[in-house]
């Protein structure tokens, strides 16, 4: 009997061998949104795209935030737990390795906490406007996995010294970081692409 997946998603059938792509989108996204953007990255991979499960004045989300920039950390940690067995479920359900995340904002940071949380249900992740989505570092040990991190110089709503704390926990893990700062807010650039596609090519 199959376990049931948890999450409304879309999946599309890879083309070669290379790792499957988990999409992750920010606040208002859906199941379609990132699905051009994993094209693009990484064209010939398994795509499997969730919508959150979180509604927030009707746009979906990840997990809760008691405003912007502030999150309800208990249930960041639920549904980081939640995700990572949807990932597994998933996994098994069609016949793919572990994925690669592929996040952007609100996506970012949940994948961000199945990587301190769950390390062991991604390959790596590549973070695009993330910030820090937990109090404090688990104590739990961590599957090393190699992370991209693509952070806004002029972005209003994640502060640089924020994701430079993101990078350092991670590394903390045992994780392989590379932090890039762009000249760009909040918003995906043809930069995010460029370094997004070069990363998967020369990192996993």
């Amino acid at each position: 009997m199959q376990t049931a997946l948890t999450f409304v998603h879309r999946f599309e059938p890879g083309t070669d061998l290379r790792r499957p792509l988990l999409l992750l989108h920010g606040t208002g996204g859906n199941e379609d949104d990132l699905l051009p953007l994993g094209r693009m990255i990484a064209p010939g991979a398994a795509l499997l795209s969730p919508r959150g499960n979180v509604l927030e004045n009707g746009m979906p989300r990840f997990f809760r935030r008691l405003a912007e920039g502030v999150f309800d950390f208990a249930d960041v940690e639920r549904r980081a737990h939640e995700l990572a067995d949807f990932i597994i479920a998933a996994g098994g359900r069609y016949q793919i390795e572990r994925p690669v995340a592929l996040g952007y904002s609100n996506g970012a940071n949940i994948a961000a906490a199945v990587l301190l949380l769950r390390p062991e249900a991604l390959a790596g992740a590549v973070l695009l406007r993330a910030m820090v989505p937990l109090p404090n570092e688990p104590e739990n040990g961590g599957t090393p996995a190699p992370a991209l991190i693509v952070s806004g110089r002029r972005d209003p709503i994640v502060p640089i010294d924020n994701a430079i704390r993101l990078t350092e926990m991670l590394r903390a893990k045992g994780m392989t970081i590379d932090h890039r700062i762009i000249e760009a807010g909040h918003q995906l650039s043809e930069e995010d692409v460029r370094l997004a596609a070069h990363w998967l090519k020369s990192s996993i």
